[in-house]
């Protein structure tokens, strides 16, 4: 389960040089074998496997089949040997520090993203490895926070046995640290919790939150403002799979006695959908600490939108492209192992120009020699 209190704080210390290569984040990550009989570095077998699941490898098996088909130069530039059997990356990869894990590849990602108009903006969701569940255990649950701009993992959290996903965004904040300054967190409804936004403020960052039914004594307060009397002050259409939808959003100061931390901003969005002839119509109501001039009505809707990139270009592609779903891998740390492995192949997809994950894998998969050689430059 989720490593130890002391490694998760240990996340933050000794951060590397930004233009530290992917191998370099890789060799910082402890090493749960020991000394003697130790055939093969870890840093090499995780490289191998990184370009595994690039390749669209979906477990130990075919990661394992995937080293095999390497030339032996192609491994020496790993710095291994030989090629890793299934059972070797098995027994490895399910006493990993799965914290540390994620750690370096999401401060990786995050060194080669940049800013958009002067903030970074991420998108927090969770999702489930269902194929993870047994018997005796509870299917493992991993909260991600996703870059809008380059749609590259930036941060994850795993949810504790015992809890739920709304402690994990505070988590997620702490181990960004002062990364979070200036950022935008945007979060669906569960994570709209005072203790979020909390922890969000603190770290000098805003949030853009959805507001629901879970906070009942809030939406009443949002749905009960003069929305008839507020000007509409941005509308969008969109035609897409025959369907045309238009965005129209209200925005207004928040009252004073809102009793929500941070609050600067509430908003109505009113979605029409037209297909077919049927019309449907629905109203979300929004919080935001961002305030004007930069949190516009039009900046806002760019930043709702781009929340549900996390389903479209993340948990999508993890469950369709890498079918993560069916995924039979239970084994100590080994389920999260392998999703930190496929966001991170989704993250240098995406930093190297790909827009088709199906295609980009695809492609790696068809030229082994070109995947490694280009890891080694990453």
């Amino acid at each position: 389960m989720p490593s130890s209190p002391s490694a998760v704080s240990a996340r933050t210390l000794d951060t590397p040089p930004p233009d530290a290569r992917l191998a370099d984040h890789l060799a910082r990550i402890p090493d749960p074998r020991k000394p003697r009989g130790k055939r093969y570095p870890l840093p090499g077998l995780l490289l191998v496997a990184v370009s595994a699941a690039m390749a669209g490898c979906r477990g130990f098996t075919a990661t394992g089949e995937w080293a095999a088909r390497l030339t032996a130069a192609a491994l020496e530039e790993f710095g291994l040997r030989s090629a890793p059997g299934e059972s070797t990356l098995r027994k490895l990869f399910a006493r990993i520090d799965a914290a540390m894990l994620d750690a370096e590849l999401c401060l990786y990602a995050w060194t080669r993203t940049t800013t958009v108009e002067g903030r970074r903006v991420i998108a927090v969701d969770g999702k489930t490895l269902r194929g993870s569940r047994s018997t005796t255990q509870r299917a493992r649950h991993l909260v991600a926070g996703l870059d809008h701009a380059s749609g590259t993992v930036v941060a994850q959290e795993e949810v504790q046995a015992k809890s739920n996903e709304i402690p994990a965004l505070p988590a997620m904040i702490a181990a960004l640290g002062s990364r979070a300054a200036g950022a935008v967190i945007t979060a669906d409804a569960l994570h709209t919790q005072t203790a979020s936004a909390t922890a969000i403020l603190a770290a000098g960052a805003d949030y853009v939150f959805t507001v629901k039914s879970n906070q009942p004594t809030l939406l009443r307060r949002l749905a009960g403002q003069p929305w008839k009397h507020v000007p509409v002050g941005h509308v969008s259409v969109e035609k897409l799979h025959g369907r045309r939808t238009r965005r129209s959003l209200k925005v207004i100061q928040a009252p004073r006695d809102l009793g929500f931390p941070g609050a600067s901003q509430i908003a109505q969005l009113r979605r029409i959908s037209t297909r077919g002839g049927k019309k449907t119509v629905e109203v979300v109501y929004l919080i935001t600490s961002a305030r004007l001039p930069a949190a516009s009505p039009a900046r806002i809707t760019t930043w709702i939108r781009g929340h549900w990139g996390v389903e479209n270009r993340l948990h999508w592609v993890r469950d369709v492209t890498f079918d993560e779903d069916r995924s039979q891998i239970r084994t100590g740390q080994g389920p999260h192992v392998m999703a930190s492995l496929r966001n991170l192949a989704i993250s240098i997809h995406r930093l190297t120009g790909a827009t088709n994950m199906a295609q980009a894998t695809r492609q790696a998969a068809w030229d082994p020699l070109a995947t490694c050689n280009m890891l080694l430059t990453l």
